[in-house]
């Protein structure tokens, strides 16, 4: 059964406890591989300011810095943000912050906000607040969502439940999608 909650930052401390790089982004050639479908989903474009939600150590962080201008990522995990301040210690563009989203929100506006393999991890509520939140802060930006799919029991959203919800929204509109058997990419107009 689906937890009715959010997943906050105890679950995500004893989750770093165990490991410092618990999904394996460091090392596995699906991250890889999904990492670089992320940053090529948004083609060539240079982004004034960005902001990643989610950022974990900072993996995909570094490959998204050169692509922007400006570019905040938050955490939850002070661990995980440690960890992502010292891999992009040379991107004087990048900027970590502690944040636990939605109930923590930069009152910046951004043409990307980059939502990868997090909101799965929201309670409804909370994941229609981040949706209005996002749609807001985004606006005439855009918005890509990137998720695993398959089946997770702990987490109270599915992949496909985080996109659906976006695309139900008229606030967004459907520029691109990619999708395998794994992950999920679809990438909005706000």
């Amino acid at each position: 059964m689906k937890p009715a909650r959010s997943l906050g930052a105890e679950y995500f401390d004893r989750v770093y406890a165990q490991s410092p790089d618990p999904w394996n982004f460091e090392t596995s050639q699906y991250e890889l591989e999904k990492y670089h479908a992320t940053v090529e989903a948004l083609g060539s474009r240079r982004f004034r300011s960005a902001f990643e939600i989610g950022c974990s150590i900072g993996v995909l962080t570094s490959l998204m810095a050169p692509n922007c201008e400006r570019l905040l990522a938050v955490d939850v995990s002070v661990e995980a943000l440690e960890r992502a301040r010292k891999r992009c210690a040379g991107e004087a563009n990048v900027t970590f912050a502690r944040m636990s989203v939605p109930h923590d929100f930069p009152s910046d506006t951004f043409d990307l906000v980059l939502v990868s393999e997090v909101a799965y991890y929201w309670s409804k509520a909370d994941l229609s607040l981040s949706i209005d939140k996002i749609a807001g802060a985004a606006r005439g930006g855009i918005v890509e969502l990137v998720h695993y799919l398959p089946k997770v029991y702990d987490y109270p959203q599915s992949g496909d439940d985080v996109h659906s919800a976006f695309l139900a929204d008229s606030r967004f509109t459907l520029l691109r999608n990619h999708r395998t058997e794994k992950y999920r990419i679809d990438v909005l107009a706000a």
